[in-house]
C-alpha cells in the first residue's frame, strides 16, 4: 500500500459532515467545449480530508465559485490524461501550494499522465510534496481517507476508477470507460458515481451509456447510484427523467448530478 502523508493540520470534521461537491458534470469534447455544462471535477471532504478528482475546464472557476479552498486540499487524483479531466490540473496545484510559497500536497495519476507529454509542468512537481503514479490493483492513503485503484479500464489512454474507504462509508467512482465483464465487479460500494456519456453505445467508442449503467447499478445494488459526466445526447434526453426511470427499474435511489451539487454521505445512513 502506498501511504501519503500530508504535512498539513487535519481539521476536526464529523462524519455527518463528509460531502462531495460536483464541481461540473459536463463530460466528452462537445459538452466540454460549449460548457452547457461545467466540467470541473470532483472535490471530496471526508474524514477531515479534502481531494480533488479530475480538474477539468473551469475547475479553479468552480470551486472559487463555491468558497471551496484549494489550499485546503490534501491531493489531486487523476483518472486519466484527457482534457476533460486534468486541463486544471496544473493551476489547481499553484492554487493548492499557494503559487509555490507553501510545498504541500499530492498529485497522483496514471504513468502516462506524467511520463508521455506530461500533464503537469515540471516546475509544479516541486511544489508538491510528492506525486504517486496509479497502478492497477493498488492501495493509496491521503489523510484519513484510503483508496484502491481496482481495474485498468477500457479506454484510448490508461485510466482507473476509485472505490474509496471512509471510518464510516464506501463508495467508488467508475471514470471513462467502454463497458466490460469485469467493471461491474470491482466497484462494490454504498454510493455509486458513474460517468455516463451515451444514451446509446457507441462501439468503438470507449464510454459508458445508459445500459451499461443500468446493467452495474442492478448488479451492484449500492444504496444510492449518481450519474454524471453526460454527454450531448444525455443532456437532450434530460438526466432528471433518465434517473427517475432508472430508480423505478432497478430499486435503487438513483440521482443525476447538477453543477454545484453537494451529496451529503450521511443520506447513506
Amino acid at each position: 500500500m502506498a501511504m501519503l502523508y500530508s504535512n498539513i493540520v487535519m481539521h476536526t470534521q464529523s462524519q455527518s459532515d463528509d460531502t462531495i461537491t460536483f464541481l461540473g458534470t459536463g463530460g466528452a469534447r462537445f459538452m466540454i467545449t460549449t460548457q452547457i455544462l461545467a466540467s470541473g471535477g470532483l472535490w471530496l471532504n471526508l474524514s477531515g480530508t479534502e481531494i480533488l478528482i479530475d480538474p477539468g475546464p473551469g475547475c479553479i472557476v468552480q470551486a472559487t465559485k463555491r468558497k471551496l479552498r484549494a489550499d485546503k486540499l490534501s491531493a489531486i487524483i487523476l483518472s486519466h490524461r484527457h482534457l476533460d479531466h486534468a486541463a486544471d490540473v496544473n493551476i489547481m496545484v499553484e492554487a493548492m501550494t499557494r503559487g509555490g510559497f507553501k510545498q504541500h500536497g499530492w498529485l497522483l495519476a496514471p504513468a502516462d499522465a506524467l511520463n508521455t507529454e506530461p500533464v503537469i509542468f515540471s516546475y509544479l512537481r516541486s511544489y508538491l510534496e510528492g506525486v504517486e503514479i496509479l497502478e492497477e490493483g493498488k492501495s493509496y492513503s491521503i489523510g484519513n481517507v484510503t483508496f484502491t485503484t481496482p481495474i485498468r479500464h477500457i479506454h484510448p489512454v490508461e485510466t482507473y476508477g476509485m472505490r474509496f474507504t471512509t471510518a464510516e462509508h464506501t463508495f467508488s467512482y467508475i471514470a471513462d470507460t467502454r463497458y466490460f465483464e469485469g467493471l461491474r465487479h470491482s466497484y462494490d460500494s454504498e454510493l455509486l458515481i458513474i460517468n455516463v456519456v451515451f444514451v446509446e453505445p457507441r462501439p468503438p467508442v470507449d464510454h459508458l451509456s445508459l445500459p451499461d449503467a443500468e446493467s452495474i447499478i442492478t448488479e451492484i445494488k449500492p444504496k444510492v447510484a449518481i450519474l454524471t459526466h453526460f454527454g450531448m445526447t444525455i443532456w437532450q434526453a434530460k438526466p432528471g427523467e433518465i434517473a427517475r426511470r432508472l430508480s423505478q427499474e432497478t430499486g435503487v435511489r438513483v440521482l443525476a448530478a447538477r453543477d454545484g451539487m453537494r451529496f451529503e454521505m450521511s443520506q447513506l445512513d
